[in-house]
């Protein structure tokens, strides 16, 4: 596939550039934090934040505080930028110039909507919470009016974007290759380690067992 327009073409390495919708969802859900980048109302500075986010068909959900500048900026621009990166490793190569690393990434342009239906808000924030932690949304209890009157919440829409994907072997000149230096992959990814639990309220006395969202979450 092509991009949609030259603002989305992968310009560097375009060997590596992946334009279909597929592949954009997938590396925006595989991530949990994305940068948004946008000039800020009032000082013009170029500002570029990171957020947690849900992605929705084609809409990426941020949510923050009804003070936020910068959310207050994304909603008075024409088009906003949100960058996804997925860091998969290390490409070891038998030179420095050489090395680089394993990664998926996308970047992301479209309009910014705030969300004012109530239903939809709490939705919005229910994907949010599942994003990061599946099945955690029917663990706790539900925001209250206070929580939902300081928390805006946005929807951006993904009118276009590309997709990056960086693999497979190290690309050493011929020279190094015949060098009797290590060269290859080395695989990262996220694990998550033993919860260390609250120790104040009912979670004082270590009654209160590790709920399936959490179990679930140290068994990927």
């Amino acid at each position: 596939m092509s991009p949609r327009s030259e603002r989305s073409r992968v310009r560097r390495a375009p060997r590596k550039a992946r334009y279909d919708e597929a592949t954009v969802h997938e590396i925006i859900d595989a991530v949990a934090c994305c940068h948004v980048g946008v000039t800020l109302v009032g000082t013009g500075d170029v500002v570029v934040l990171p957020f947690l986010h849900a992605r929705v068909g084609s809409e990426v959900l941020l949510h923050g505080s009804r003070s936020n500048q910068l959310l207050t900026s994304l909603l008075a621009a024409d088009r906003v930028c949100a960058t996804f990166t997925s860091y998969d490793g290390l490409r070891v190569a038998r030179t420095g110039f050489h090395s680089s690393v394993i990664y998926r990434s996308v970047v992301a342009f479209g309009p910014v909507r705030l969300l004012e239906d109530d239903d939809e808000r709490e939705h919005a924030l229910d994907a949010m919470v599942e994003a990061i932690l599946p099945g955690r949304s029917l663990e706790i209890r539900r925001p209250n009016a206070t929580e939902l009157a300081l928390t805006t919440v946005v929807s951006l829409t993904i009118e276009e974007a590309s997709a990056k994907v960086s693999e497979g072997p190290t690309e050493d000149v011929p020279d190094d290759v015949a060098s009797p230096v290590w060269a290859g992959d080395v695989p990262a990814s996220l694990v998550y380690s033993t919860p260390v639990g609250a120790v104040d309220g009912a979670m004082a006395d270590g009654g209160v067992p590790i709920p399936p969202s959490i179990r679930a979450l140290l068994e990927r």
